[in-house]
């Protein structure tokens, strides 16, 4: 019996050797490429596959721009003096052009080599060059540029086709949708592949007002970090699509970094002016509504019984103008367009620039304390 159980004991603890010999057996065959492979798949996600995808449709803008500077001659303050102006001619002050560079990103829209970036990155400009991210240069055409919604279209030729980014259908992003930014912060990087950074669609509709004559209205806020030379690269979503044209950031350091707040002019409306620049290279802003206006104060929200002074007041219509025969009248209260307010002057301007010559606005207007709303159809000015 004792012999039986030694060699019981024996046979376990052989199959269990065999046993732990083959695990390591099998282990040691698996090949280290699929475990590699493995790893790599799981660290890939929606917002690397995206960036992957959009990454050889970036490209760096390198501009040289010409502006006219009024040149002061510093001997100017000592031939000014009373005593020495006598003796000396009397001085003007010159106008010269100096040539300065600019820079920023783009985006390929299409497989033929139209690229948009910001009218403050190549709208004036006089040369300009892309770099793509596959450390290609090429020459490119400014086609149109559209100052008040600051885009730009651009166009380069190539031998191959290009890869190119897509918009977005949706008509707004989603608020707390992952938003990723790519582009050429600071110039650092050109020819080169983009810096990526992410966070999330922060708010839609920001209204920014009017700066340096660009109306940015109804614009994508992000924290997803935007810096110098980030202006005109793209925002996508996870789906490696364009919501947005990244276009400004708000910021309160002395470098102009990031801190968490920047803007992006939304696809929908981006879309719309670059159809207009690629077939006519400028955007139709002649429009005529017959309409003159006057901000409501409070003496005059006093007069007319209004309850705040948010709104413009019409004060005439012109005869036979779009506003007349809308049923515009002198003294209606313009309180919103197209259902979104207008609380002053620049919110007027603002909504009417998203429109053309011909299309119908709604105009919701307070009359007598009665709230109307009227169809104007936007008019065109004479040359």
């Amino acid at each position: 019996m004792e012999r039986i159980t030694i060699y019981l004991l024996g046979a376990i603890l052989l199959g269990c050797q065999q046993n732990a010999q083959s695990q390591e057996e099998l282990k040691s065959a698996e090949p280290s490429a699929s475990v590699n492979e493995s790893i790599t798949q799981s660290r890939q996600t929606a917002i690397t596959r995206a960036v992957q995808a959009a990454t050889p449709a970036i490209v760096s803008v390198n501009v040289i721009e010409v502006r006219r500077v009024l040149y002061r001659d510093p001997l100017d303050n000592l031939f000014n003096d009373p005593f020495f102006g006598q003796f000396f001619s009397e001085r003007q002050s010159r106008v010269i052009e100096q040539h300065f560079e600019n820079l920023g990103s783009g985006f390929v829209i299409s497989s033929d080599g139209y690229i948009v970036t910001n009218y403050h990155v190549a709208g004036e400009a006089v040369k300009i060059t892309v770099s793509l991210a596959n450390g290609q240069t090429l020459d490119a055409d400014l086609i149109g540029a559209d100052k008040a919604t600051d885009l730009a279209l651009l166009k380069v030729s190539t031998d191959e086709p290009l890869e190119y980014l897509h918009f977005s259908s949706e008509p707004e992003p989603i608020v707390g949708e992952w938003a990723i930014a790519l582009g050429n912060p600071f110039g650092l990087f050109e020819a080169a592949a983009p810096s990526v950074t992410v966070g999330v669609v922060s708010a839609a509709e920001r209204d920014l007002g009017i700066q340096d004559e660009h109306i940015l209205h109804d614009m994508i806020q992000t924290d997803a970090a935007i810096n110098s030379g980030n202006s005109g690269g793209p925002l996508i979503n996870a789906l490696g699509e364009v919501i947005g044209v990244n276009t400004a950031l708000y910021t309160n350091t002395k470098n102009g970094g990031s801190i968490g707040l920047g803007f992006a002019v939304p696809a929908e409306k981006a879309q719309r002016v670059i159809a207009e620049l690629r077939e006519n290279g400028r955007v139709d802003r002649s429009y005529y509504t017959g309409i003159s206006f006057v901000e409501v104060t409070k003496d005059i929200a006093e007069a007319l019984d209004f309850e705040d002074t948010r709104g413009l007041l019409v004060a005439e219509v012109d005869p036979n103008s779009p506003a007349e025969k809308a049923g515009l009248m002198p003294y209606d209260l313009i309180t919103s367009i197209q259902n979104k307010l207008v609380t002053d002057q620049d919110d007027y301007v603002a909504r009417i620039f998203d429109f053309r010559p011909g299309d119908t606005v709604t105009y919701h207007i307070l009359r007598d304390n009665r709230e109307l709303e009227l169809s104007l159809q936007i008019g065109r000015t004479e040359d």
